[in-house]
């Protein structure tokens, strides 16, 4: 799903324009920087020990005209050492956005060549570059421009351009990323900042220390680091940006005083809350529509909620894809300045939505405010840091009695009482006019995100295990899926749901797939198919090895490796519910078989199996439940990752638990 975003941030925040004057772009054909021939004899990385291969230098300029697109040019030079970095460099990705989030970036002029050990040189066809959709480590999607380099080898070097164009962009708040997939000797920014009057250039860095910026003749400013390591993908990693190194460019008032964090913040607070209050602010219509939606609530929660679903099923979404609405046609559409504007054409931004469901709650006489969160899935926010950027105006806090409670009806697939998993458990920033307050919204425990799996199997003698299988998802498991999915063709829908299930289960054949409540997001969200899973038992003489866990069948352990650099971070608390029927087949009976023990972690989770046959003999039962996150835990240090490692690796032990089936002894 792609969300526009939102129309309603401070106009102050967007005062970082930063443009770049006549930094040339790198010209097609013979236009390569000279190589030493050393580099071609070069057989060990000099930054970083052992690595397969290294970046000679990634150079990077950028243009911003403040009335067309925000261009950058890169150059990059790679040195091949091993086998392992042939296999590595020879693919390149260049992203240029998050699948099923709106992206307006384009990548064009892309040129390369391989240099041999010999001297040689063989260029890069353009026929050979496309675009491809590429999953991390994390399990985000990114859209990618995806190309081969040349007669790759041990001991050559690839170098490539390309040109990064943020279509009708400026440069506001300006990411300049210094760490790749490989150890880099040089990175170098160059920039050539416009001076607005009363505003000065500055940046900060995060995990690094690159140079001063240095002018030079033609009035530009560039900045370099050397020696850059590698920035590897991790399982459960946090978001890249909270461990790479980078900076963040931007204009800041002259008079801006960020030395007293708590005075700036309270004036961002106060600011905001100003200059947006007639956008939550009720008229007498809005009013009248809050009152008749709650006629009959008895409970100030079930009033809130009747505004939610209002706002949520009543008024539409005009800032997602399935508006039918292309990004020009958005653009065109008239701003709804106040909740009554909202409400009387029935249509509106997803911040709209919230700003309606705001003005419905201050008309019943509830105060409602817009809050400024940080996003956890992009960066972990610290209030220290007196910088506005860091926040967005996400949600709406509602007081009911002396809490707040927050709501984001304009976000679709969020049920009532929940957020995105990135906005809870953050301090956020609710605007006041005197005194704005710091709230941790609450995190979701892990029963609030649950995935509940049954199947109805026959296994037969063979092996084969055949029958039904539904599946329910609720919270965060629903949220995300929904998320993927919603846009999708119904077709597109079920070889999803084959290719996930194929994944772990090769030789499965699925069919009859049936999806529920798509965009009911009151309900679980379900999948039905019928299964059939050839050689799923094994067969040894008069035995079949079974393994119960038929939902985990296949898995591969959550850690490989034995080191770790990142912490190690789940998004969310969640829990799996899990109920197996498996009818055995003729003259088959359990073989001793037992339960994998259970075990746990104190609050942090817990996992219970249990093991039953029916008083028949004909009916297997296997029963698993498991959670994980309890306590709000979700975050572990680097030095937690042996013991968390070894915690996965028993459940994974458990999960693999098989039992024998035995033929019963035939008589004449």
């Amino acid at each position: 799903m792609k969300i526009h975003p939102p129309s309603y941030l401070p106009q102050f925040l967007l005062l970082c324009l930063f443009a770049f004057f006549a930094a040339p772009a790198w010209a097609s054909g013979d236009d390569w920087k000279p190589l030493d021939p050393a580099l071609l004899t070069m057989k060990t990385s000099t930054v970083e020990k052992d690595a397969d291969a290294e970046g000679i230098f990634w150079e990077v300029k950028m243009d911003d005209n403040p009335e067309g697109d925000l261009i950058f040019n890169h150059y990059l030079r790679v040195k091949v050492f091993t086998e392992r970095g042939r296999e590595s460099q020879s693919k390149i990705d260049i992203y240029y956005g998050q699948l099923d989030r709106l992206n307006n970036v384009k990548i064009s002029d892309i040129a390369g060549r391989t240099i041999k050990a010999d001297g040689s040189i063989v260029e890069l066809k353009k026929e050979d570059i496309f675009d491809r959709t590429v999953v991390k480590a994390s399990g985000l999607k990114f859209k990618a421009r995806s190309f081969a380099m040349p007669a790759v080898e041990p001991g050559c070097i690839i170098e490539y351009r390309w040109k990064e164009t943020r279509v009708d962009t400026y440069a506001r708040y300006v990411r300049l990323n210094f760490q790749r997939d490989i150890p880099v000797q040089r990175v170098q920014y160059s920039v050539k900042p416009f001076l607005f009057e009363g505003m000065t250039f500055q940046s900060v860095t995060l995990h690094g220390t690159p140079s001063k910026w240095a002018k030079d003749k033609n009035g530009f400013y560039s900045t370099t680091m050397t020696n850059v390591p590698a920035l590897h993908d991790e399982s459960q990693m946090p978001p890249e940006d909270q461990v790479k190194t980078w900076m963040l460019v931007f204009y800041q008032r002259a008079t801006e005083d960020t030395n007293n964090v708590d005075k700036y913040w309270t004036e961002i607070g106060k600011y905001y809350y100003n200059e947006h209050k007639s956008e939550i602010k009720p008229n007498d219509e809005v009013k009248k529509m809050a009152a008749s939606l709650v006629a009959d609530a008895k409970t100030d929660d079930e009033k809130l909620q009747r505004l939610f679903d209002f706002c949520r099923t009543k008024i539409k979404n005009v800032s997602l894809d399935s508006s039918g609405l292309s990004p020009e046609e958005f653009a065109k559409i008239k701003e709804n300045k106040n909740p009554s504007d909202t409400l009387k054409r029935g249509t509106g931004r997803s911040s709209e939505i919230d700003q309606l469901f705001a003005g419905l709650a201050n008309g019943l006489g509830f105060d409602a405010r817009i809050v400024l969160a940080p996003d956890r899935g992009d960066l972990f926010f610290d209030k220290s840091l007196p910088n506005s950027y860091f926040v967005y105006p996400m949600n709406i806090a509602v007081k009911v009695g002396s809490d707040w409670k927050f709501f984001n009806p304009g976000f679709p697939h969020i049920p009532f009482g929940m957020l995105r998993w990135q906005e809870e458990g953050q301090q956020s920033l609710i605007t006041d006019p005197n005194q704005p307050v710091w709230v941790e919204t609450p995190m979701s425990g892990p029963e609030k995100s649950l995935v509940k799996r049954s199947a109805t199997l026959k296994l037969n003698e063979d092996g084969m295990l055949d029958g039904d299988v539904r599946l329910e998802y609720t919270g965060h498991f629903a949220i995300e899926r929904r998320m993927e999915i919603d846009e999708e063709s119904e077709s597109q829908r079920e070889d999803d749901v084959k290719a996930e299930i194929k994944g772990r289960l090769n030789a499965a054949e699925i069919t009859n797939v049936k999806i529920e409540n798509i965009m009911d997001y009151s309900k679980p969200l379900v999948y039905m198919f019928h299964i059939r899973v050839p050689n799923y038992a094994q067969r040894t003489g008069k035995r079949l090895f079974l393994q119960p866990a038929f939902f985990q069948h296949g898995k591969e352990p959550m850690f490989a490796t034995t080191d770790r650099k990142y912490p190690i971070y789940f998004h969310y608390p969640w829990s799996e519910d899990d109920h197996v029927e498996i009818g055995l087949p003729g003259g088959y009976k359990l073989d001793n078989a037992d339960s994998p023990a259970p075990f746990g972690s104190g609050q942090i989770s817990d996992y219970k199996v249990s093991l039953a046959v029916s008083t028949d003999g004909a009916l297997l039962i296997y029963k698993r439940n498991f959670f994980f996150g309890g306590a709000n835990t979700i975050l572990f240090p680097v030095g937690s990752y042996t013991a968390l490692k070894n915690y996965f690796d028993v459940l994974h032990k458990q999960d693999n638990h098989s039992i024998a089936l035995k033929q019963a002894a035939t008589t004449n």
